[in-house]
């Protein structure tokens, strides 16, 4: 069993049910931001699913140099804590760098480690010591037994709220692959293990100056990983996504989530 891990009223892992992460790509706006999470929140809590929002404030390893990245460091965690208090849940985002951990640190419930960053020990070491939880993604390079070397260097700090995620792994050029193997593997570290259901169908670079994706087979995954006993599953949501600056060929519609929801639910019936 996994080592139970609390985020505010949030609890992932051990005999918990499953948690949903979920959320935009990118901050497009505060309105959106805040549309986005009072209907993600709602549907949740529909279904019976603790929820946790994810929006990153910079998205810092965009394919072009064009693309766009989010509101930026301190505009961003502003709208990240006006969702946090007007809706009441938990909120996770990335941090490329060690000098804006200190500061999203006193915002965010959980500071992400982005997979290409998942070997920079010094942003995993400054992460860690804030003693927020950290939710480290699984590098599309790493074998999901290399991950006890970065629950090592957590651990190191005294931190024990960790997160592993898997997100696929590189499969020849421009394409992700999902071994379900690396979610058991994981689980043995004793800790949390989270699908990323929207990231594992991403073709990165597949557009030339954008990543491409397939999102129809987001749900066939997200059941896969669910009926391996995940103890989340992190979902990018979107209501729109065909019109979003940032990974929309790889989110899920807003309006489908429900009945995805309902599914998983009751596959995790099955399974616990």
């Amino acid at each position: 069993m996994t080592r139970e891990v609390v985020i505010g009223e949030v609890k992932i892992g051990g005999k918990n049910p499953l948690v949903l992460i979920a959320g935009p790509c990118v901050i497009e706006s505060e309105s959106s931001a805040l549309r986005h999470a009072k209907e993600l929140k709602n549907t949740a809590r529909k279904v019976g699913i603790p929820f946790i929002y994810k929006s990153s404030y910079d998205k810092a390893n965009r394919t072009s140099l064009k693309s766009y990245r989010g509101p930026g460091l301190k505009k961003g965690l502003a709208i990240l804590k006006k969702v946090k208090e007007e809706f009441k849940v938990p909120v996770l985002s990335d941090v490329h760098c060690r000098e804006e951990v200190k500061e999203a640190a006193k915002v965010l419930d959980i500071i992400q480690i982005p997979a290409f960053l998942s070997r920079q020990t010094d942003l995993i070491i400054a992460a860690a010591e804030t003693g927020r939880a950290v939710n480290i993604k699984k590098g599309q390079f790493l074998a999901p037994w290399d991950m006890r070397h970065v629950v090592n260097k957590i651990e190191s700090t005294g931190n024990r709220k960790i997160l592993l995620t898997e997100r696929g792994v590189s499969f020849g050029y421009n394409t992700l692959v999902s071994d379900f193997r690396s979610l058991l593997i994981m689980k043995e570290l004793g800790y949390p293990v989270v699908y990323d259901a929207t990231h594992s169908v991403q073709s990165p670079g597949g557009q030339g100056e954008r990543s491409g994706g397939e999102r129809q087979f987001i749900p066939y995954l997200a059941m896969a990983s669910v009926s391996c006993g995940v103890d989340a599953v992190f979902m990018e949501v979107h209501e729109d996504p065909d019109s979003s600056p940032s990974d929309g060929p790889n989110m899920i519609r807003l309006d489908s989530l429900e009945d995805l929801l309902i599914k998983l639910k009751k596959i995790e019936r099955v399974v616990r």
